[in-house]
This record gives C-alpha cells, structure tokens and sequence, in this order.
C-alpha cells in the first residue's frame, strides 16, 4: 500500500457503506455542556467535566446529582476508584479527588496543562501526564511519589501494562515505557507526533497510532513489531478486541481491523477522519464514532451494520454501561444515550483506556472474571431484532426530544469558533497583523492564532480538533499541533516552520518581528519577541526535549 493519489479530499467525501439495518434511535439527548470524556460507573452513573468548568456527576440519564467547580475546563475522562473516588484533571494543571458526594479530598497542582486521562495503578496511585512534559506518580492521598522529565508536551494517556509498566506517546514522535518506579526502559522512534493513547495487550504488546499515518505495535522489550500504513495520520486511541483486533480509526476516514501479526483483517469506510476511540460490544459488533456526527456500528467481517447520523461533530470516543446504554457526546456538548443495547465485550481493552471507568491498565484474570459478571445480564438479554435498512436510514436521526431548539438540523449545524475560514474583507497583510497582535506565550513557547495563520498564509484548514489540525500544503494534508485559549485554537511557531517546505526567519525591517514562507506564500508576522519570547534555534520545547 502506498499514499500514490490519496488526498485529503477523496478520502473524506467517500460514501459509506450501505447500512444493513435500520438504526437505533437516540433515546435522550440532554444539553450538558459535556467536554471531557464520559465515564461510566458499574452501577451506570456518569462523570465528566464540562464547559462550566465543573466535574459533574449524574444518574445513568443524565440527570445531575453533583457538580464540583474547578479552575478550568478539562478534556481527559475523570476516572473512578473501587473506592467511588473521582480522580479528574483540568487545565488548571490541577489533579482533583472528590469523595463519592463529591466533596474535595484533595488536589495536586502539576507542572503544565492535563489533557492525557490518568491512568489508576492496583495500590490507588495514579499516573498523570502533563503538557508541561512530565509524568507525575501521585499516592491515593495525592502525595507525589516521583517524577519522569520528558521533555516533551505529553497528550497522550498513559496505560499501565500487566507487569506494572507504564506506556505513553509524546510529542518527541515516541512511545515511552517506564519501570514502575519511574525509570526510563526504552523509547521507540515513531516518523512523527503521537498523540494517540496505548493499547496494551494481555503480553504487555503495545500499539498505537501516529501523525506518521501508521499504526504501530511493538513488543513489551520496545522492539518493533509490525506498521501499517494508512491514508492520514491517527490521532485516535485504538482497541483490542475479545477475538484480538487491534481497531482504530484515522483521519484518512477509514476503520482498520489488524491482527496481531500486523494483517489487515478487513477495512471499513467511514467515510469522514476519526479522532475517538471505538468500542467492541458482547456481540462482537465495533462502534466507533466520526468527524461527521455519524456513529458507525461495523459487523466482525467489516460490514455495515447500522448508522446514527446527528450532523454535529463527535471527537471523543463512545461509552458503553455494564448495563447495555451507549454514551456520546455531540459538538456543543449534548450527550446522546441509546438505551438497551449490548454492554462491551469482556477482554483486555475492548473500549478506550480499557474499561467503561478508563483506569488505564490491563485487567487481572479477578477483574475479567468480575467484567464477564457484571455485564452478564446485559450480554444475555433479548433485544429487539434489527429491522433492515430501508432509504430512510440515511436520514439523520433524532433524539427522544426533537423540538429541543439546541439540536439544530445538519444542515444549519453551527460553524466552529476554531475551524479558519478566511475572510475576504481582510487581506493576508492584515491577517498577519492581526496574528501577531495576539500571539502568547505558554509553556516556553510561542503561539500564534491558527484562523489568522491561515488568512496570511493562504492556508486551508480543516479537521480541526482540541489538540490537532490538518493543514493542506502544496496538495498534501499534513496534521499540526494546536492548542486551545479562550476557546480558539493557536499553533506553535515551532510547528508551523517544521512543515516540509517551511522557512523561519527573524526580521527587523521594516518591521520587526518573525516572516514565515510555507507553501509559495510569505507572511511577516509582527511578534513583540523581546518582550514575549526569548527565540532561539533548536527544539520547540524550553529545555530537555528528548531528540
């Protein structure tokens, strides 16, 4: 396989498959403001952090039954202990733990912005990665144990292998495994960013996706395995299926089912990128939602099933109860539940993280065995028999609640704050201006706003997600770090002069400030360095980035 004639373009306009049977109907539909992950509970409550800035708790429907204010919004999974703790983190470089009311045990401030969801080790502690690059061991009293320089922001979530191993990806292009105690045991040199979180198989094998457009998976010695390549790059987390699946999505807007031997079992067109995580339920069925608002259920020879079409955004994976209801969160924040469906398969990593309640490691024979309980009921009760597909299942489909006036039609769905659509009024020259009016710094680096990039720039820009874009340059979709102030998307300098082709330059007339070429095009962008940013060559972290 080779990337020969795939675009950008042919591979988010492809048709999907025709659907089987008609699709399940959305049973709820609650206006939340969710913007994390939801996590559900075994008695089938939800935790997640909304836009309000606060870690919310509801019932199995979605109606609240706490809310604890934090310092910002956050969009890693909280994560629930054995115990009924909630361990959530936010962009307030903050750990939280709130007793089962949901009142404050105690907080952690870390180093950096949270985005990666905490991984729970078997003695309470958890593992925490920051944007700051550093993973954080903090004790179940949120005491810190010990602390691993990365050098590097980290997205990524870490996972925790059978051995105690701890696996994460970072923006130094590699996967990282570390001892239990926080030594370095080996890196593993991806082609590019890797903001996709682990998968660790039952024989601590890890696979994971890349900005390189491959999947990869590599031996628990941090020996490689197998790549596979595929059309854009994978942001997504993958699954392990029961029967041993690796499954992930990618922004090439395919789902690939790999063996473990590294061969394509089958490909299923989505038709639109993918940036959540599947799931596999009991039956064997994969779900995995798109950019397009569309949830796909694939049978296990790659088929289409069914599909729930909402026309709005989903960019987080899907959730699934021990008790058979399906979570996902639609652009503005609305959760959708479709109610008395199949709970997750029972296996090793079947959803994102490893379980409805992502705590991140690879479960005892004690928790399988409690997994393949708990979901029994659920796994084993008589549904409705799926009606086949008619015309009509290619209409979108609607909440309990239409007249809702938050859920619009798809073809008035809002325009994003974040998704760059030059304006014609303003000229490129003004766009740059207006960039470097409002550049920032963060973390040691220098960010520029990405709509007024691409004004200057003449850019086209599209997919865009809270950690990622995908810049066209020259007739190739290339993707590009983002990261998120005020609700508005920014990208480092450093990122945009790393692009194939790009050229930054320090310029004092006639005006000072920075010029970047990309793509035939040159911009000035008058960037106050002295006063904002002390520029330098070298890596686009302050210091310790690992080469």
């Amino acid at each position: 396989m080779t990337l020969a004639g795939i675009s950008a373009a042919s591979a988010q306009s492809a048709p999907s498959p025709v659907p089987q049977f008609t699709a399940p109907k959305v049973d709820i539909f609650k206006e939340l403001r969710v913007i994390s992950g939801v996590t559900v509970s075994g008695n089938g409550e939800l935790t997640f952090v909304g836009s309000d800035a606060k870690i919310h708790r509801t019932d199995s429907k979605g109606s609240e039954k706490w809310a604890f204010p934090v310092g910002d919004i956050g969009r890693a999974y909280p994560v629930v202990t054995p115990q009924g703790v909630t361990i959530a983190a936010s962009y307030d470089d903050t750990v939280y733990a709130l007793d089962p009311g949901g009142k404050l045990l105690w907080k952690q401030k870390l180093d950096g912005d949270i985005f990666a969801t905490p991984a729970l080790r078997i003695d309470g502690s958890v593992i925490v990665a920051t944007a700051g690059g550093t993973i954080h061991a903090l004790s179940a009293a949120g005491k810190p144990l010990w602390t691993y320089k990365v050098g590097a922001p980290v997205f990524s979530s870490p996972a925790i292998g059978p051995d105690g191993t701890i696996y994460f990806g970072a923006q130094n292009n590699r996967m990282h495994a570390l001892t239990p105690g926080g030594q370095l045991k080996w890196t593993y040199a991806a082609g590019s960013l890797v903001f996709s979180s682990p998968a660790v198989g039952p024989d601590g094998s890890v696979y994971f996706g890349s900005s390189d457009r491959r999947i990869h998976a590599v031996a628990p010695d941090g020996k490689p395995r197998w790549t596979l390549l595929t059309g854009l790059f994978v942001n997504a987390s993958p699954i392990i299926t029961s029967g041993g699946l690796v499954v992930v999505g990618s922004y090439d807007g395919s789902v690939y089912a790999v063996n473990t031997s590294g061969e394509t079992e089958w490909t299923y067109r989505a038709g639109a990128g993918i940036a959540g995580s599947a799931v596999e339920l009991s039956d064997g069925s994969v779900l995995v939602p798109d950019l397009s608002g569309t949830v796909h259920a694939i049978g296990k020879a790659g088929q289409a099933l069914w599909q729930i079409k909402t026309g709005k955004k989903i960019d987080t994976g899907l959730s699934v109860s021990d008790q058979g209801s399906l979570y996902f969160v639609t652009d503005g924040g609305g959760l959708n539940i479709v109610q008395k469906q199949r709970p997750l398969a029972v296996g090793p990593w079947t959803t994102f993280h490893g379980a409805p309640n992502p705590v991140g490691r690879v479960p005892t024979p004690v928790e399988l065995q409690a997994q393949t309980q708990a979901r029994r009921e659920a796994a084993s009760a008589v549904l409705a028999a799926l009606k086949p597909s008619t015309a009509a299942t290619t209409a979108p489909a609607h909440p309990a609640q239409p007249a809702q006036p938050s859920q619009p039609a798809p073809t008035t769905q809002p325009t994003q704050p974040a998704q760059p659509a030059p304006v014609p009024a303003l000229t490129p020259a003004q766009y740059a201006a207006a960039a470097g009016q409002k550049a920032r710094v963060a973390d040691g680096q220098l960010f520029l706003p990405l709509t007024e990039v691409a004004g200057a720039l003449r850019l086209d820009v599209g997919n865009v997600t809270v950690r990622t874009a995908t810049v066209r340059v020259q007739g190739q979709a290339l993707p590009i770090t983002v990261r998120t102030f005020d609700r508005a998307a920014f990208v480092p300098l450093a990122a945009l002069s790393d692009l194939p082709g790009a050229s930054a330059r320090l310029t004092r007339t006639p005006a000072a400030g920075v010029t970047l070429s990309l793509g035939g095009q040159t911009a000035l962008f008058p960037v106050n360095l002295t006063r904002l940013l002390s520029l330098q060559s070298g890596p686009e972290f302050a210091s310790g980035t690992v080469r």
